[in-house]
């Protein structure tokens, strides 16, 4: 392209009075200026560190979403792990709760047996006692009536034959 800049420059006036000549030239001339230091090379080495950089962040990016991923799976693990923690917790309690209400069961049974037991027993005691009461009441009842009976039939002439019948019957078991 600039050759062909260079060869329509030459016409007329000869091609050092054209401007589009001497533009060309001051393109070849920065051209190789910048070739002669080297400015594609720092270029180049610039755009390498400018990926590298970004390669580099990359990585870290690829490294830390591993790492996230991992702490993902083990916090999984922990709630998988955890949930059946919980469940065997529940199992056990409910396990626990039913054998206290069996204990429980039993002991209000026994306890209704031991209240019933006592109950019999004092009412037995409070029969045995009323039964007792009774007896001595009618014994008192039988030795009043007997005394008064006696003290009306009996006299002292009647009283001095039992009493010698009773003293002669003494002689006859003591021997």
């Amino acid at each position: 392209m600039l050759l062909t800049i260079l060869a329509e420059g030459a016409g007329a006036g000869g091609p050092l009075q054209d401007p589009t000549f001497w533009v060309a030239v001051g393109v070849l001339v920065v051209f190789a200026i910048m070739l002669w230091t080297k400015v594609p090379k720092l270029v180049g080495g610039m755009l390498d560190n400018k990926i590298a950089e970004i390669k580099k962040t990359l990585d870290e990016a690829a490294d830390l979403r591993k790492e996230a991923e991992a702490l993902k799976a083990e916090y999984e693990a922990k709630t998988a792990g955890a949930q059946a923690e919980i469940e065997a917790l529940m199992d056990s309690a409910e396990k626990e709760a039913a054998i206290l209400v069996k204990e429980a069961e039993a002991e209000t049974k026994a306890l209704v047996a031991r209240r019933k037991k006592m109950a019999e027993e004092k009412i037995g005691a409070a029969e045995r006692s009323a039964i007792a009461a009774v007896r001595a009441k009618a014994a008192t009842a039988a030795t009043q009536a007997a005394e008064s009976l006696i003290a009306a039939r009996h006299d002292a002439a009647a009283d001095k034959g039992l009493i010698d019948k009773a003293i002669g019957d003494i002689g006859k078991t003591l021997n």
